[in-house]
């Protein structure tokens, strides 16, 4: 990364023009994930959505373009639009070639023509089909609440109920892991685990196909808590105390064993890499049909 300061950063990264014939949800994912690149995790961003003639985005383009010269003497535009309707995605890509001082990417185009030529299926050209409130929506929102209801030991009588039950110590990603795995739909409840308290009984009722035990180094563990505790060290020093943590750590592996949980270790592997292990060991064991969106 270049010397620019965050400010410097933030200014040259210039405005991001969506156009979608949705909401423009993708388009802004990809804008903020692409600026993040470049040190800016906000950047500024106008969207047009709900595109149902490319007069709309004619006009859109020329009174940005117009702005831009005004308030800037530059009548550049970046542009990133997700326009499944073919005809209008062409229009606007014609357009946009034919004018030197807009940017423009397509998202969509490359991505759904792909997928159609290796599968042989024709898309739908629905405009926000992939948000639509289907079935797998809100299955996805139920687990989400699910989730959240059972995040760090609370309502154990429900326990049963998880898809996948995650056991660790304080700060081994718990509640990380369970917020992304129900976000693909995953019911997750979680529990920790530390030498003074005993976990819940009803963890006995779980199958241990179900049961996921976070473990972590002691070494890693010890950094991740002094880093957390901060200032507030002297106050709760055993938190972070070496010799607290292996206890902990032991304690915690001679509960996984007597549970036959399947432990995975979570230290320097990011929340994705970590979830997507657990769900290789959990779909042997119950596998389901892929998603389809209709």
């Amino acid at each position: 990364m270049d010397s620019h300061s965050p400010q410097e950063r933030a200014a040259r990264v210039p405005t991001i023009h969506v156009i979608s014939d949705s909401v423009g949800v993708t388009a802004q994912a990809v804008a903020r994930a692409a600026a993040a690149q470049f040190g800016v995790n906000d950047p500024k961003i106008e969207v047009l959505p709900k595109v149902q003639s490319f007069e709309q985005v004619r006009s859109f383009l020329d009174e940005h373009a117009a702005y831009h010269v005004h308030t800037l003497g530059d009548d550049r535009l970046l542009v990133f639009f997700t326009l499944v309707d073919r005809a209008m995605s062409e229009q606007t890509a014609a357009y946009i070639a034919e004018h030197d001082n807009i940017l423009g990417v397509d998202i969509m185009t490359g991505a759904i023509e792909a997928i159609s030529e290796l599968s042989g299926l024709r898309p739908t050209s629905r405009p926000g089909s992939l948000r639509e409130a289907n079935e797998v929506y809100f299955r996805r929102i139920e687990a989400i609440e699910f989730t959240i209801a059972h995040d760090d030991g609370r309502n154990p009588q429900d326990l049963a109920l998880a898809d996948m039950v995650l056991l660790g110590v304080s700060r081994s990603s718990k509640t990380p892991l369970s917020i992304y795995l129900s976000q693909q739909g995953y019911k997750v409840a979680n529990v920790p685990l530390d030498p003074s308290t005993e976990p819940p009984s009803q963890i006995y009722e779980v199958d241990r196909t179900r049961l996921f035990g976070l473990m972590t180094t002691a070494d890693v563990l010890t950094d991740i808590r002094q880093r957390r505790l901060g200032n507030a060290a002297l106050v709760a020093a055993s938190y972070a105390d070496p010799e607290y943590i292996y206890e902990d750590l032991e304690k915690a592996r001679a509960l996984m064993r007597k549970l036959g949980c399947i432990v995975i270790h979570t230290e320097k592997r990011a929340v994705e890499e970590t979830a997507q292990e657990i769900l290789r060991y959990y779909e042997r064991s119950h596998p389901s049909a892929t998603d389809i969106i209709e």
